[in-house]
């Protein structure tokens, strides 16, 4: 029997006091609570008074309150029901849109998340040669990755300098982020030591689990930033002073493995290379604009790690041109070119902190 169904039933009896009483009702509502059968309670209120049924219209606290427990059992208060909805619904913000759906899978009638599959195959060079290097490959296991930084509004307006925060994207997933990169620091060291303060970058996949993180000690000179697996170094970059080009030389363990060397001035590629000179991956910072480049720090990064074999391109990739490299970088080395792209933002492209907007407010 429906609910329809059943509902007309009782609402026929319990309409009428004369039909239906009140000790009926009570009985019939408390029989269908202990056996999970729904009731519908409807009371036309004074129609038994002045036929011998004065009572008939009291409800006492007992009947109100199996009746409250009922509706409780039966399902969840509509307020609830909102507040669940807006908890499980799809978060459309910068950083909450983290991961990818699946329309093809679902569970109880919610479709389950997932991160966006990689683009590069990890068998053969990009072999993960130990269980803390095999957590990188769902970031890192990929043709390009595109970093892009979050625009700090309280930076912008009052100059207050925030936590950096980016979304990774992977071109060929343009839709779903396939990471994030969020800084944690001190906020007195951020506000008085600005582009020269200690953090620590947490990266993560789409799905909010932590890969690695970047360790960025104080510095005066020259910068330096480590990448850590498991409180484990992999890795460092090393800042090399010069008066106007930009060098950076990159190491995994104790033995280096690229050095960067931009010419400076406009020159937003950064090209790594190894002993011979052959190119190794690129890290381009794009133009997001006149509005974006003058007034915010969101810069945007494009990291190309390219491919030196076409048949370990897959996916979507494979319909994509790559940067020619004379090998691919495994999957610590590009840990440490991720790094290294943090580490530019902060040492070239961060530089409107502290000023402030001005703003005007309009009064009758």
């Amino acid at each position: 029997m429906t609910w329809t169904k059943y509902g007309r039933i009782c609402f026929s009896k319990i309409s009428n006091p004369h039909v239906y009483g009140l000790l009926g009702l009570q009985q019939n509502v408390a029989r269908n609570y202990n056996n999970n059968i729904p009731s519908i309670v409807c009371r036309l209120f004074g129609s038994g008074v002045g036929r011998g049924n004065e009572a008939d219209h009291q409800l006492s606290r007992e009947f109100l309150v199996k009746l409250w427990a009922a509706d409780r059992k039966m399902g969840k208060h509509p307020i609830e029901k909102q507040r669940m909805r807006l908890l499980d619904g799809d978060r459309r913000g910068f950083f909450n849109s983290s991961v990818a759906e699946d329309s093809g899978v679902k569970r109880r009638g919610k479709k389950l998340l997932k991160q966006p599959p990689i683009s590069q195959s990890v068998s053969e060079v990009l072999k993960a040669e130990s269980p803390e290097e095999a957590k990188l490959a769902p970031l890192v296991a990929r043709s390009n990755l595109l970093i892009t930084r979050d625009i700090e509004w309280a930076n912008l307006v009052f100059g207050f300098e925030q936590e950096n925060r980016y979304a990774i994207v992977d071109p060929c997933y343009p839709k779903s982020p396939v990471g994030f990169i969020r800084e944690q620091s001190n906020v007195l060291a951020r506000q008085f030591l600005r582009l020269r303060r200690p953090f620590i970058a947490y990266i993560t996949d789409g799905l909010g689990n932590e890969l690695f993180r970047v360790r960025r000690p104080f510095w005066w000179i020259t910068s330096s930033i480590y990448a850590e697996i498991d409180g484990k170094e992999v890795g460092v970059v090393h800042q090399r002073w010069h008066l106007w080009r930009r060098i950076y030389d990159l190491y995994l363990g104790n033995k280096q493995f690229a050095v960067v060397e931009n010419p400076g001035l406009w020159n937003w590629t950064f090209t790594l290379k190894d002993i011979n000179g052959e190119v190794l991956a690129q890290i381009d910072r794009d133009w997001r604009g006149f509005g974006f480049e003058l007034l915010t720090d969101a810069g945007q990064y494009v990291i190309r790690f390219g491919i030196s074999d076409p048949d370990l391109k897959i996916g979507r990739a494979s319909k994509m041109e790559e940067l020619e490299v004379i090998r691919p970088l495994t999957l610590a080395e590009r840990a440490v070119a991720v790094a290294l792209a943090i580490s530019l933002d902060n040492d070239f492209f961060s530089r409107h902190g502290g000023w402030g907007l001005p703003f005007f407010v309009a009064t009758e």
